[in-house]
């Protein structure tokens, strides 16, 4: 499938992503205000932020789709990447608000009076909802290799979970446990701020060009398999978004002529192509004397 064409359906997946965080998330809040529960208002002011980081990751796929320009001779594959990092800024800014604001009231001894079940009920429809934006936007992510809809799928089953907690604390607090519904407000500060923070670490390790160590084993074994190929000189590699950058030297007989030498590139780029959909493979030959 074309590059650019998987880049639209990334997009389709950031949509269904937005449309659930902003019907959850006004629900969420108007709910958690209605019968007093903490869990359940943070849950909301969580859903109100993935709104935003959605949006930044819907920018980044568009920005993507851009072609190579004077000014971007690889392209814009790396908003992507951007994207992710903005993303991972905002759900940090939101896990520290909602943990302190938890552990004040925690501070306090709890909530004086319990929320109502009804709070609960809400958390829990929310919770199956976004589990299923999770595994689709999850599929999506693997099938185009879009790391920003990846991040995004980490981030609905994160709030699935945050979901799940929102409706134990309420249920508990609503038992005649006062501290339980603040607890569970102050864990889904703590569960946003990690996934924030492997959004960041991946963003980062990918802005930094670097790359995974497995994946360059696997992809200099395939190389060394190709007759003609005598020894791998030199392997540099990036990602740009769902693109892969490979920068390769390798020594081959010194008396093979131009076109012999140019076959085995050919080979190298359409074995490494095959394997790895939207790959761009640079191959240069030296004699190995």
């Amino acid at each position: 499938m074309d590059l650019y064409e998987n880049l639209k359906r990334g997009e389709r997946g950031a949509m269904i992503s937005i449309g659930a965080y902003i019907v959850l998330a006004v629900i969420k809040l108007i709910i958690g205000a209605q019968t007093g529960s903490e869990a359940l208002k943070a849950d909301g002011l969580n859903n109100t932020t993935d709104v935003i980081a959605s949006v930044a990751v819907l920018i980044g796929l568009r920005v993507s789709r851009k072609p190579p320009d004077q000014d971007h001779h690889y392209g814009h594959m790396r908003a992507e990447s951007i994207a992710s990092f903005a993303a991972a800024f905002i759900m940090t800014a939101v896990a520290f608000q909602v943990l302190t604001q938890a552990g004040s009231i925690l501070l306090q001894g709890g909530q004086t009076n319990p929320p109502s079940l009804l709070a609960a009920w809400v958390a829990i429809g929310s919770s199956i909802i976004m589990y299923g934006v999770y595994r689709y936007n999850l599929k999506l992510s693997k099938s185009i290799k879009s790391s920003s809809l990846f991040a995004a799928a980490q981030d609905n089953r994160s709030d699935a979970l945050v979901s799940i907690g929102a409706a134990i604390g309420i249920i508990g607090s609503f038992a005649g446990l006062a501290w339980l519904d603040p607890l569970a407000a102050f864990l889904v500060g703590i569960i946003i701020l990690k996934t924030a923070i492997g959004i960041f670490k991946d963003a980062i390790h990918t802005l930094t060009d670097g790359f995974d160590t497995e994946e360059v084993n696997e992809i200099k074994s395939s190389v060394r398999d190709i007759p003609g190929v005598r020894k791998i000189e030199d392997f540099k590699a990036r990602s740009h978004g769902n693109v892969t950058f490979i920068d390769l030297t390798i020594k081959v007989d010194p008396d093979l002529n131009v076109v012999e030498s140019h076959d085995i590139s050919d080979e190298i780029e359409h074995t490494l192509q095959n394997n790895r959909p939207h790959t761009r493979v640079h191959v240069h030959i030296e004699p190995d004397v």
